[in-house]
């Protein structure tokens, strides 16, 4: 299976937090799923992390370097993404998981996440 990692759950699998789900960490650890991450969460990590350093602690180049550590695959925002997120019904407002939710969608493949309110996206959508 091809899967997008939402931001939270991205920081949760590379700290090893307990907040991150056993499903999540199932799947993540799973040999034969395709693990990717988007150009959209590093983009949200280094807004956050430039805005307050104590609140988001990990800057966007950081955030690259333990991805690629941990061998997940980049998927950049394209423009096919951009465009498809105006086709989205509007469940969810932020911009940031709207194009994720995009990107899943063109790719295709499963964005998992632990916000409900994402599920309401459909099946390309994983709520753990």
């Amino acid at each position: 299976m091809r899967i997008l990692l939402d931001t939270h759950i991205i920081l949760w699998a590379l700290t090893d937090s307990p907040q991150l789900p056993e499903k999540a960490r199932q799947l993540i650890s799973d040999e034969t799923n395709q693990i990717y991450f988007s150009a959209a969460s590093v983009w949200e990590v280094s807004i956050k992390h430039s805005l307050s350093s104590a609140q988001m602690p990990v800057s966007g180049v950081e955030l690259v370097g333990y991805l690629r550590e941990a061998g997940y695959i980049e998927l950049p925002v394209k423009s096919a993404h951009a465009v498809g997120v105006e086709n989205l019904p509007h469940h969810h407002k932020d911009p940031f998981d709207r194009i994720l939710i995009a990107q899943a969608r063109s790719e295709p493949m499963v964005l998992l996440t632990h916000d409900r309110l994402l599920g309401e996206y459909g099946e390309s959508v994983q709520v753990v």
